[in-house]
């Protein structure tokens, strides 16, 4: 029987990067999984939540568990370890002691990130399909690494990618200067913060910067458009359905 999945495609993603999330998709479907998707999902208010609306996130986090129904065979697979992370910690906080407590902790204990979900759950150690020539840097994002306890699925996956080799930065762990709203309400200390981060990537020669989360990337390839740097950036489900 073929793993069956629930896709969550975060609002950016599904307006801003459409192909990952089919990337993600294929990757999905070539190691056996049996794929759905509710086209009524919208965010997990993660957005409202760091902005302090509380009682509005709480609103779009019912609407979350409502389109992701409590069904233990089924696993909820994303391409975003910040909206995993939102919903496996932040959601704790939001129905405490509220009648969804028992439904979150269902969701809760489904929902992953793509590369752990491939490595940690489904045991997979390589897309035999994919190919991509070059190097490449590893950014860890703060909510993959801090929120969710990523950081070896992701390499282990890349790492078996034929032509590709992985060159580690200075302070992979430290933030992007992303954010969410950090961007838009410290703007200096954000640029700042990218511009450290891909001076970092840049001086290991890599041709790529990858990641768990578009987030992170969209903030580092602004930066990396508007220098004029000689680096791209690149979602690890684009990097694993490439090739093929």
């Amino acid at each position: 029987m073929p793993t069956a999945v629930d896709i969550f495609i975060p609002c950016f993603v599904d307006q801003l990067f459409p192909n990952t999330a089919m990337n993600m998709v294929k990757v999905l479907e070539a190691v056996g999984c049996e794929v759905h998707y509710n086209n009524k999902q919208t965010c997990c208010g993660q957005p409202a939540y760091n902005a302090g609306y509380k009682a509005e996130s709480r609103e779009v986090a019912c609407k979350f568990l409502d389109d992701f129904p409590n069904e233990p065979s089924r696993y909820i697979v994303s391409p975003s370890a910040s909206c995993v992370g939102m919903v496996r910690n932040s959601y704790a906080e939001l129905f405490d002691g509220s009648p969804e407590q028992g439904r979150y902790h269902g969701t809760q204990r489904r929902i992953f990130e793509m590369t752990e979900f491939l490595v940690d759950v489904l045991g997979v150690k390589s897309i035999p399909q994919a190919r991509l020539s070059g190097t490449y840097t590893y950014h860890d994002s703060c909510s993959a690494l801090r929120e969710c306890g990523i950081k070896e699925a992701p390499r282990r996956l890349l790492d078996a990618v034929p032509g590709l080799e992985r060159l580690e930065m200075a302070e992979n762990e430290t933030c992007c200067g992303f954010g969410g709203t950090f961007a838009v309400k410290f703007e200096a200390i954000s640029v700042a913060m990218a511009e450290q981060k891909v001076e970092h990537a840049l001086a290991t020669g890599a041709n790529y910067i990858i990641s768990t989360d578009t987030s992170c990337l969209m903030h580092l390839d602004a930066y990396i458009r508007r220098e004029k740097k000689p680096i791209k950036t690149l979602h690890v489900a684009d990097v694993l359905a490439s090739g093929w």
